[in-house]
């Protein structure tokens, strides 16, 4: 059995591991595999033993959580989520260097990176890897693993946030990365081999971009631990951290999975304040009334305008507090165009092919794919800024293509429906019931009752009960 590291008074442990730790039994351990019910039960499972309200409470952009499990099945799981003998099969599906693969290694502080140009093969890979005793970053690996499209599907969900992830495979007494800092919430499961883990205290806490670290300003660690198969670390974004897989001993495989990038409330009230200034303009003549003559050349902002403009937050600030309506400009779309799609084993074109009974004015109808669609107000694309209307948005991740997950530089496109402002009661009562007759629905006519349930039912979003 793996001894866990004594507390000291002051909380923290010996052995340089202050960390929360905790250790799970093989013989009637709280965790074997995964719980995919529901989204919050496969985030549960993942913690196991751990509980989520703590989680949130007690971890959550403030500290690490390390799990350390003596459990066999939690460790086979883990092993077959990647293996770096998955590498030979990947590489013959074509993967590239700087898109799938990236091949590097940490010397003296730093990263040197030694991808060759285009195609990897499997025989170069793992000749750099042998001889070079360079580590295989291989990214986005649920676009091959079944098990891994899965979980962060299941993730994405859970957080309403995208969800990525990196495979690194690094051979015994070798580094891959430099100290460095993310800009991504971290939960890394320890799937083959070991690997020594040693964190910092963040220079930048919540960071917002990437950053590399010299060693001589992060100072000593403040926890530092080995994982080994089955062990389970978070950390928050801006926590510094390296690791290295411990000398004669087998490689070492983890996969990162990474989560809330971009997705903090500074940004989200960048994203919402251009709707809520588009909407008040219309309504409040200050809001119209032209900047003072030649502002815009100043080399400091003057004290009217540093005046007028705390006036105008104040009024934002002000009708914000009444209304129940905010107006994202890009973050549900660009979510829920970029995320996962459902998982499903069979043909992806049977999420988005509509199937049973085609929906009637006496029909009783539910929603599904809750968790795969958003519902937004935005302006009418179609009209001009003068004569603009708010419509009703819908947009889902049925048609999303998995391949293309958390790619960057791959085109993507929305999909779903839009309607007019006037149905959205209606498209709430079908969204709040577990079902609902169409007759009941909040519309004039039977004949928009109608054409909205089979609008909805054509693109998959309702099923008939």
């Amino acid at each position: 059995m793996r001894k866990k590291a004594k507390p000291t008074g002051k909380g923290k442990e010996e052995g340089s591991v202050p960390c929360k730790q905790l250790k799970m039994e093989a013989a009637g351990g709280p965790c074997s595999t995964l719980n995919f019910e529901s989204p919050s039960d496969l985030f549960e499972s993942l913690i196991s033993p751990i509980k989520t309200e703590t989680f949130f409470k007690e971890f959550w952009e403030k500290k690490p959580l390390l799990i350390q499990r003596d459990d066999p099945a939690v460790a086979t799981y883990y092993q077959s989520l990647f293996r770096l003998s998955d590498l030979k099969i990947l590489c013959s599906r074509g993967m590239y260097y700087g898109r799938d693969v990236n091949v590097c290694r940490c010397v003296n502080g730093k990263k040197m990176v030694l991808n060759k140009d285009g195609k990897v093969h499997f025989l170069q890979l793992r000749k750099d890897f042998d001889q070079k005793r360079a580590t295989i970053q291989f990214h986005q690996p649920q676009r091959f693993k079944d098990e891994l499209w899965r979980i962060q599907e299941k993730l994405e969900c859970y957080f309403g946030s995208l969800v990525g992830s990196n495979v690194y495979i690094t051979p015994a007494g070798s580094q891959g990365l430099p100290p460095h800092y993310d800009d991504v919430e971290v939960f890394i499961l320890q799937l083959e081999g070991e690997k020594h883990w040693r964190l910092y205290h963040p220079t930048v806490p919540l960071a917002r971009e990437y950053s590399v670290e010299s060693e001589d300003r992060i100072g000593r660690p403040t926890h530092e631990f080995t994982l080994k198969p089955g062990d389970f670390l978070y950390f928050p974004r801006g926590t510094i951290h390296q690791a290295d897989t411990p000398p004669g001993l087998a490689h070492s495989t983890h996969v990162t999975i990474s989560t809330y990038q971009n997705n903090s409330w500074g940004d989200f009230l960048l994203d919402t304040i251009s709707g809520l200034v588009f909407d008040t303009a219309k309504e409040d003549l200050e809001f119209r009334a032209g900047i003072p003559r030649q502002l815009l050349l100043q080399v400091d902002a003057t004290a009217v305008a540093r005046r007028r403009l705390s006036g105008f937050l104040r009024t934002l600030a002000d009708r914000l507090e009444g209304t129940k309506e905010l107006l994202s400009a890009d973050m549900k779309k660009d979510f829920v165009m970029n995320r996962l799609p459902p998982y499903h084993m069979g043909d992806p074109a049977e999420l988005s092919t509509p199937g049973g009974q085609l929906p009637r004015l006496d029909s009783t109808v539910r929603w599904q794919f809750k968790d795969h669609t958003i519902l937004t107000v935005g302006p009418d694309q179609d009209q001009s800024d003068e004569t603009q209307k708010k419509m009703v948005y819908i947009y889902h991740s049925l048609k999303n293509r998995r391949e293309t997950h958390m790619m960057g530089n791959e085109e993507t496109e929305s999909h779903g429906l839009r309607f007019p402002l006037s149905h959205m009661d209606a498209l709430k009562q079908i969204w709040d019931h577990s079902a609902i007759s169409v007759k009941d629905l909040k519309l004039t006519t039977d004949e928009e009752k109608e054409n909205l349930v089979v609008s909805l039912w054509t693109e998959c979003l309702i099923q008939v009960v």
